[in-house]
């Protein structure tokens, strides 16, 4: 029994990883409509999501019975075939939800549980027919069970789509982008029908599966219903009203925050057993094998049957995995990623796109454009006047994603729709319900328009294929990992520990890496003086990296070094997609952003990120041209060859000296000095290319090593004229805000001596 006492102890470990990664993924579920609306500083936001998710925890030991017998007959498996079940679950469910983290994916821990326990539960059943030399697999799996949840599953996203996008549609109507007016009408209503709905799914249903209530007040509260609701909307409605009137409360904050709380609890009450209803199922076992052996009972005899009884988790295992997921909660930084990445497909307005379009969603655009045409046309001009005032874009406050009427709808009907399923017992996926809650209300808040539409539509659908992909790969490693555990035994099972562990400290490096490359790619600007600084300091990296991406190059083909031009490749492809991001996003929302009438200085800004992103595109082609050169295994470049190269790069090197020299003083005086050291420049190009021919005819060079030197001569002779080019638009750049600067210090002057007179 000590070996499975060890499986026990580490089922709970994984259990705990499992809570983090899982809740990482999660969070975005409730906290993407109240970060997204700014309706609260975020440590609020945090700390209401944290209580929903410790009350929720209590209220989900109904949905543990999942986990024990809702995808495969119990009865049918050994003790030991349960237990590496279990197991083979919690590691692939690990690795698995921590991989779209690093990657900022929502998917769905029910998908991918649901799924590996199928995977798993297919792979022991083989087994165990192979080696008791009979049986079918039909008899060993639970498949109308498992058919009801899948089928669950994927019907909750069209249902939760249509719902968000109709409420939504309705709510915009009423209430109009500028929704203060109505709002001060209605809005106590509205948050009386929202808090209600809220109150009787997230609490009054959800207390069917808590260990905190008796049997009899649930049987109490089940034939009083009706009175309860109607108590809980008037007592909401007028509560609300005081809030709106007396205090003079922003009530639509209430609710999201409201909301928030009771999708942490609907998240936690259903999703919990995704986490931790594997390590309570193991558990379990243990005890009953315990119990078996105790009473002289052999382990080979033992069939798991008993996992078909009801279950009540104890309430301190259910508040210790809530306590796990609030502090995964505040301290996860993948948490962060995920959300970003449903907030960024719902905001209003254009920017900066996470997802390029497709062929696909450029098709879905041109038919819904055709049919909104063809209904436009069949639409009485008085009825399309009336929806077009509804539906008047007006500027949202606090710079926020959406406003705070989306948010309370997102947040309302997710909460509805998950607390409904937990009720019935389906293990829906809250990631599916949130996410296309959010999707449909946006669709409908016409949150996408023709220049982001494309975009958005290809970033949902990159969400749906990942949640496809999420069933498929769910199985197919559970499955592979299981026949290895399986044929493998304790050997197997270190190997497999060892791996996870692995993964997740490589996972963990390359989110920390990705997270850091998009937030170089955003410039905050608190002033235009930071501005100039800002963008100052970017020539600076350019020069630096130009002459370090150059001397690394250099050095990887004297050594042929694979691993070193691997990585200066990577890292000059990096720097290219900022630069191309940087062209085609941020430019325009830049300039916007400039508070000061300079035209000059504008335009020069435009040329700095043309300039740059050309060097940029020369830097990634001649580096990854080296790194082919040299993974092919090509013959290395001469001592000539590369005595020739540096010297065109100390030529570069000097001007760029001399460039950082002058912008630490501001004196470009002696600006002439760069324009000879690009003409010399241009001058050793044709000499290279002479030496070059030369040595070619005198055998002393291959054709592919002739061709990697001349296009590396022609890319640094790019590099060069781009950088006299960039420089010139730096001095420019720099003088023409000392010139603006100057001028409004002088025109505030003026003012302040004539408010003085």
């Amino acid at each position: 029994m000590d070996f499975y006492l060890v499986i026990v102890v580490i089922l709970l470990v994984l259990a705990i990883m499992d809570l983090s990664v899982g809740v990482a993924n999660d969070a975005v579920n409730f906290l993407n409509s109240s970060i997204g609306s700014k309706a609260a500083p975020l440590w609020v936001i945090l700390t209401v999501a944290s209580a929903g998710v410790l009350i929720g925890s209590l209220f989900s030991s109904g949905m543990m019975e999942i986990a024990r017998s809702g995808v495969f007959h119990p009865e049918k498996l050994t003790f030991h075939a349960v237990m590496i079940l279990m197991l083979t679950v919690m590691m692939t469910d690990v690795i698995l939800l921590d991989v779209f983290n690093t990657f900022g994916l929502p998917t769905s821990t029910t998908v991918s549980l649901v799924f590996e326990l199928l995977g798993v539960a297919v792979a022991v059943s083989l087994f165990s027919i192979w080696e008791s030399n009979g049986g079918s697999l039909v008899e060993y799996i639970n498949s109308g069970k498992a058919l009801a949840i899948i089928s669950g599953i994927f019907v909750s996203i069209a249902i939760a789509f249509v719902v968000g996008s109709v409420v939504m549609y309705i709510s915009r109507l009423i209430f109009t982008f500028d929704y203060h007016k109505n709002f001060k009408y209605l809005g106590a209503l509205w948050s009386g029908i929202a808090l209600t709905a809220i109150t009787y799914f997230a609490i009054f249903k959800g207390l069917k599966g808590s260990v905190l209530v008796s049997d009899d007040f649930l049987h109490y509260l089940e034939h009083n219903m009706g009175r309860a609701i109607l108590y809980a909307f008037v007592g909401w409605t007028v509560l609300m009203a005081i809030f709106q009137f007396v205090f003079r409360i922003n009530i639509l904050k209430i609710i999201v925050l409201a909301g928030t709380a009771a999708l942490a609890m609907s998240f936690a009450g259903n999703d919990l057993v995704n986490f931790i209803g594997v390590f309570m199922a193991g558990k379990d076992s243990f005890l009953i094998a315990k119990d078996y052996v105790a009473a002289g009972g052999s382990l080979d005899a033992l069939y798991m049957g008993q996992l078909h009884e009801p279950v009540v988790a104890g309430w301190y295992w259910l508040l210790g995995a809530g306590v796990v997921m609030v502090l995964a909660l505040w301290f996860s930084k993948k948490s962060r990623t995920v959300t970003e990445t449903e907030v960024n497909l719902a905001r209003k307005g254009d920017g900066v796109e996470r997802f390029a379009s497709s062929a696909l969603s450029r098709s879905i655009v041109h038919g819904a454009m055709n049919i909104s045409k063809a209904l436009h046309k069949h639409t009485p001009e008085k009825v399309k006047t009336f929806i077009d005032k509804r539906f008047d874009h007006h500027p949202i406050e606090n710079d926020a994603s959406f406003d705070l009427i989306r948010a309370s709808v997102n947040l309302t009907l997710g909460a509805l729709l998950i607390s409904l399923g937990t009720s019935l017992k389906l293990p829906l996926s809250t990631t599916y319900v949130t996410f296309m809650v959010a999707m449909g209300s946006s669709l409908a808040d016409r949150a996408w328009g023709r220049e982001s539409a494309v975009y958005r539509i290809n970033g949902v659908l990159t969400v749906i294929a990942g949640w496809l992909l999420t069933a498929l790969i769910a199985f197919t490693a559970a499955f592979l990992v299981a026949m290895f555990l399986m044929w493998g035994g304790k050997i197997a099972i270190v190997v497999m520990l060892a791996l996870v562990v692995f993964l997740l400290y490589r996972s963990g490096k390359l989110h920390a890496k990705r997270k850091a490359r998009e937030e170089s790619r955003t410039i905050r600007l608190s002033s235009e003086e930071q501005f100039v600084v800002q963008s100052t300091s970017e020539v600076r990296d350019i020069m630096s990296k130009v002459l370090d991406f150059y001397s690394q190059t250099i050095e990887g083909l004297k050594t042929e070094n694979r691993k070193l031009l691997k990585h200066v490749a990577a890292d000059a492809n990096d720097l290219y997609v900022k630069y191309r991001e940087k062209r085609m996003y941020e430019v325009v929302p830049t300039i916007e952003s400039i508070q000061i009438n300079a035209l000059d200085l504008e335009q020069e800004y435009v040329q700095l990120v043309d300039y740059s992103y050309e060097i940029t595109k020369a830097l990634k082609a001649l580096t990854q041209a080296s790194y082919t050169y040299v993974d092919n295994n090509h013959t290395a470049f001469s001592k000539e060859q590369l005595d020739d190269l540096r010297h065109m790069v100390s030529v570069v090197a000097g001007g760029y000296s001399k460039f950082g020299a002058m912008m630490d003083t501001k004196d470009y005086s002696e600006f002439e000095k760069i324009t000879k050291i690009r003409d010399e420049i241009t001058q050793l190009y044709s000499k290279m290319y002479k030496r070059q021919i030369k040595r070619v005819k005198d055998g002393e060079s291959t054709t592919r090593g002739s061709i990697l030197f001349l296009n590396l001569v022609n890319e640094t002779k790019i590099v060069t004229l781009q950088s006299s080019n960039l420089m010139k638009a730096q001095r420019n750049f720099t003088q023409q805000y000392e010139k603006v600067a100057n001028e409004m210090t002088a025109s505030q002057m003026v003012k302040t001596i004539g408010a003085r007179i």
